[in-house]
C-alpha cells in the first residue's frame, strides 16, 4: 500500500503587498498586506474608518493603479486595473452595502444591464430570460426575470446583485456589509449561499460588522486597525471568541459591550394612547393597531419585533404623520395633548426621530458637517430670517467636540465620513432641536462594535438628561443591553412589555410566538 501523499496547498489567488493610500495628508492605508486563499471565505473586519472600504476599492479599480503604493496579484500574476471594468473582466466583482439596482426596472434588466446578450446590436431578450431564470436559481430565487426591482424586499435584492455577480462570472466575490438590512431569515440565507459558492470554488471576501455571523462562515479573519494589517486569525485552527475580534478591531478589551449605566426614571412625560395607522397606499390595510406607549423622563424605552412588525411605520407616523394616512389617536407631552400633525410642529412640541436611513432621510451627504448639524434647527442659527455663518460654524463645532466627531473639521463632507460619524452627525442635529423624546430608530445599524459604544454612551448621557429616550432595534441583544423597558411589537400590535432586568430573547420571542398562535 502508498503512503497518502499530501497535496500542496492552493496558492493564493489575491496577494495585496505593502499597500499604502493617501488623501492629502491624511494616511488611509499604511503598508496593508492581505492574501486570500483560493475557494475560502475570509472575513476583513475593522471600526469604521480603518480602511476596509478603501483596501477593496484599490483593489477593483476604483482607486486606479498610480494612485497607491504597493502591488496587487491575482491568479500569481501583478495586475495594473485603471479602473473597476479591468477588475471585473478577471471576474472580482464587488457588491456595495447600498445596492446598485435601479427599482422601476426587472430583475433581468438589471443582471444584465452593462452586458445584454445581443446579436448585431440588438438585444436577445428570451436569452436575457432563460439565462436570468438560471442565475436567480443559483442564488435559491424563484421570481420571474420580468419581475420589477421595487416589487422585492431587501433580501431579494441582496440576492440579485449576486446573480448579477454570477453573470459576470465571478471568481473573487467582495460583500460590503451584505446583511445590514436583512432580518435574520434573509442573513441565515444569504451566508448560507455564501458556503455553498465556497463548495462550487468561488472565493469570497466578507466585509460585516456582525461578529456573530462572521465566526459562523469564515475560514480566516483579517483584522485592520487605523488603516494597518493588525493580524489574521485562523478559524480552523481553533474557535476564535468575538472578545478576542474586538480587541484587535479597537486595540482594548471592552469589558462589557453596554456601558453601565444607573437609572434615574421619573414620571412620565410623552404617552401615546390608542394610535392607528393605515398604509398610505393601500387604504384598506392598517400597520399599526390601537398601540398605546409611555415613556418617562430618564428611562431608555426599546420596542423590539420582527421584520415589518411595524415599529418604524409606528415612529414615522408619530414624528409628525411622515408616514401613513389615516391616523389616529392622541399623544401628550407633561400630560398635555399635542399636535402632531406635521414635522414642524413635531419638532416645535420636542420631538425628534433619527431615521434608520441616515444615507437616504438623515443627512444631506454632499454638504459639510456644518450644514447638517443646523438643518433642523436653522432658527437657532438666523437673524431675521438670513443664516449667520459665524453662529452655525460655532454650533456645529461644539456638537463636534461634544459628540466626539472624527473629522477634519467641521466643513467636512458629511458623505465621506465613516458610518459611526455620520451617526453621531444625525444625532447632533436633532440635539441642537433641544428635544424632550428622541426615538432613535436602529441607532447602530452599519457601524463597528467601538462605534457602537459611543453611541451607547450618547444615549445614556440623554437619558441621564432627563430626556425619553425610546430605541427600536432589530437587534435583541442591543436592547436587552440598553433599555430599562421593552415592549414587544408584532403584526402593528404591542403583545408583550419586559422589565429590563427580565429581558431575554427568549422572553421577547415567547411574545411573539404567543400571538402567533392565537392567530393560527
Amino acid at each position: 500500500m502508498l503512503d497518502p501523499v499530501s497535496l500542496p496547498e492552493k496558492p493564493p489567488i489575491l496577494e495585496m503587498r505593502g499597500i499604502s493610500k493617501s488623501f492629502g495628508a491624511i494616511k488611509a492605508l499604511s503598508d496593508v498586506s492581505f492574501t486570500v486563499k483560493e475557494g475560502e471565505i475570509h472575513a476583513l473586519v475593522g471600526e469604521n474608518g480603518a480602511g476596509k472600504s478603501t483596501l477593496m476599492k484599490v483593489l477593483s479599480g476604483v482607486y486606479p493603479h498610480g494612485s497607491y503604493e504597493g502591488s496587487i496579484l491575482f491568479a500569481g500574476e501583478e495586475r495594473h486595473f485603471r479602473d473597476i471594468n479591468g477588475s471585473e473582466k478577471l471576474g472580482i466583482i464587488i457588491i456595495h452595502q447600498e445596492l446598485a439596482l435601479i427599482p422601476l426596472m426587472s430583475i433581468a434588466e438589471n443582471i444584465f444591464l452593462t452586458n445584454p446578450p445581443a446579436r448585431y446590436g440588438v438585444i436577445e431578450r428570451h436569452e436575457r430570460h432563460e439565462r436570468t431564470k438560471t442565475l436567480l436559481a443559483k442564488v435559491g430565487l424563484t421570481e420571474r426575470p420580468d419581475t420589477l426591482i421595487t416589487n422585492i424586499g431587501v433580501g431579494k435584492q441582496q440576492l440579485v446583485e449576486i446573480a448579477k455577480a454570477l453573470s459576470k462570472d465571478v471568481r473573487l466575490l467582495i460583500l460590503d456589509e451584505p446583511t445590514a438590512s436583512l432580518n435574520e431569515t434573509d442573513s441565515a440565507a444569504l451566508l448560507e449561499l455564501l458556503k455553498e459558492f465556497r463548495a462550487h470554488g468561488i472565493t469570497s471576501i466578507l466585509i460585516s460588522h456582525k461578529l456573530n455571523e462572521i465566526s459562523a462562515v469564515a475560514d480566516r479573519i483579517t483584522v485592520l486597525r487605523d488603516g494597518r494589517t493588525v493580524g489574521t486569525l485562523d478559524c480552523h485552527a481553533g474557535p476564535v471568541e468575538e472578545d478576542e475580534i474586538i480587541r484587535r478591531m479597537v486595540d482594548r478589551d471592552l469589558e462589557s459591550r453596554y456601558p453601565k449605566r444607573e437609572p434615574k426614571i421619573g414620571e412620565v412625560i410623552f404617552e401615546i394612547d390608542n394610535w392607528s395607522v393605515y398604509h398610505p397606499l393601500h387604504s384598506d390595510r392598517q400597520v399599526v393597531k390601537n398601540v398605546s406607549l409611555k415613556a418617562r423622563a430618564g428611562e431608555i424605552v426599546g420596542i423590539s419585533g420582527l421584520m415589518g412588525a411595524g415599529r418604524t411605520e409606528f415612529a414615522m407616523s408619530v414624528f409628525g404623520r411622515s408616514w401613513g394616512r389615516d391616523i389616529t389617536g392622541t399623544a401628550k407631552l407633561h400630560g398635555k395633548e399635542v399636535d402632531l400633525s406635521n414635522v414642524h410642529r413635531a419638532i416645535k412640541a420636542k420631538l425628534a426621530y433619527v431615521t434608520e436611513d441616515r444615507k437616504q432621510l438623515g443627512l444631506i451627504l454632499p454638504e459639510d458637517i456644518r450644514k447638517n448639524v443646523s438643518l433642523a434647527h436653522l432658527g437657532g442659527v438666523s437673524s431675521r430670517g438670513v443664516i449667520d455663518d459665524i453662529a452655525e460654524m460655532k454650533v456645529a463645532q461644539e456638537f463636534r467636540t461634544r459628540m466626539r466627531i472624527r473629522s477634519h473639521n467641521v466643513y467636512q463632507e458629511t458623505g465621506k465620513l465613516s458610518g459611526g460619524n455620520q451617526q453621531k452627525v444625525v444625532l447632533s442635529k436633532w440635539l441642537f432641536t433641544e428635544p424632550d423624546v428622541l426615538i432613535l430608530d436602529e441607532p447602530t445599524r452599519g457601524i463597528d462594535v467601538g462605534a457602537k459604544y459611543e453611541i451607547y454612551t450618547i444615549i445614556n448621557e440623554l437619558a441621564n438628561a432627563g430626556k425619553a429616550v425610546i430605541v427600536i432595534s432589530s437587534e435583541m441583544p442591543e436592547l436587552i443591553g440598553i433599555c430599562d423597558r421593552i415592549v414587544v411589537m408584532h403584526e402593528g400590535a404591542f403583545v408583550g412589555e419586559v422589565a429590563g432586568e427580565e429581558a431575554t430573547q427568549e422572553n421577547i420571542m415567547r411574545a411573539i410566538m404567543r400571538r402567533k398562535g392565537r392567530e393560527v
